[in-house]
Formats: structure tokens, C-alpha cells, sequence
């Protein structure tokens, strides 16, 4: 069950997001928008956003600048997550991913599959951080956006969402690069 501790105060994250698409523009990007509109309205910060191919490379290249930029503390993209020879989003992720967050895959097919039943099977959301950035693969679908954002990031991405969130982890995210840090 989720729960906002309303004594604890909000911080806004700074969140890029990547719609990965061979035919989708700004104008015709309705997933990337329903994103960024609800990141927005959550009271985050919309730091980049970019329509990118669905080319391994591509991917790779865009996600490895964001996470190299300080002022982006989470990547969210959308599309390219599924099974198909042209959805290589999870394959760019497998690049740059130092840890992966397994259970953001699992919740999200399973909140999917009460509302689309065996298809999710189909999804290969998955999840992870790099260099003290998050980074979160959603499928392409407004649907599969606004569940994800609504049922599980709006969450974790609130600072005051109890017991735990992803907020509170940020300044631990790279304690293995401060020096004297033991490697065992």
C-alpha cells in the first residue's frame, strides 16, 4: 500500500525522458507527452526529453549523455520494450545498466496483466542505475505509460512515500566511487 508522510517535504527530481520510435514526432508523441504532463504535475522537473530511433546505438549514445549530465537524476523512456526485432530498448539498457532494480519489471507486468491479462507477458520493462542515475525502460503505449508513472513511479519518485523510495537512495547511489570506499 502506498503512503506520503505530508510532514516529510517534496523534492522535485530532474527526470529526462526518451520516447524510442521510428515514426513518432513531438506532435504525434502522445506517450512521451502523457509522461512528461504527469511528471510535471507531480511537481518534478522535466530536464530533457528526445525522440530517438529504434537503433541499439542510438539508445546507448542518448542514454550515456543523460547519465553523464549532473543536472538528470532519472531517465524514463518509453517504447521499443517489446518483442520485435526493431524493440531493442532493453538490449541498450543491458549496456549502460551497472545494477538493475528486477522488481520494477515484475510489479509492472504485474499491475499490467490485471489490466490487459497474458499480453503483458509481451513487455520487457525493466530498470536499473548507472553512475548514480535511474533508469527506467516503459513500453511505447500511452496506457503502459500512464500505468507505469501512476502506479509505481509516482511513488518511488516521491520523497515522502513510506516506507521506502528511490528519492531517499539518491545521495548513495555512488558511494562505491568516494575514495577509501572498502571493494570487497
Amino acid at each position: 500500500m502506498s503512503k506520503l508522510d505530508m510532514s516529510l517535504p517534496f523534492l522535485p527530481v530532474r527526470i529526462a525522458v526518451m520516447t524510442v520510435s521510428d515514426t513518432r514526432t513531438l506532435s504525434t508523441d502522445t506517450s512521451g507527452q502523457a509522461l512528461v504532463d504527469r511528471l510535471e504535475r507531480a511537481g518534478h522537473v522535466l530536464a530533457d526529453r528526445a525522440i530517438v530511433k529504434d537503433d541499439v546505438g542510438l539508445i546507448t549514445t542518448q542514454l550515456q549523455s543523460w547519465i553523464s549530465t549532473p543536472d538528470i537524476d532519472v531517465v524514463i523512456t518509453n517504447g521499443g520494450t517489446g518483442v520485435t526485432g526493431r524493440d531493442v530498448t532493453p538490449e541498450a539498457f543491458d549496456r549502460v545498466l551497472e545494477k538493475r532494480i528486477e522488481g520494477f519489471g515484475e510489479l509492472f507486468r504485474m499491475l499490467s496483466y490485471q489490466k490487459i491479462g497474458t499480453s503483458t507477458i509481451q513487455s520487457r520493462a525493466v530498470a536499473g542505475v548507472a553512475q548514480g542515475t535511474y533508469l527506467f525502460a516503459l513500453p511505447g503505449s500511452t496506457g503502459a505509460v500512464k500505468d507505469g508513472w501512476d502506479d509505481i513511479l509516482l511513488f518511488q519518485l516521491d520523497s515522502r512515500h513510506r516506507p521506502c523510495n528511490f528519492v531517499d537512495l539518491m545521495p548513495r547511489l555512488r558511494e562505491e566511487l568516494k575514495e577509501g570506499h572498502d571493494h570487497d
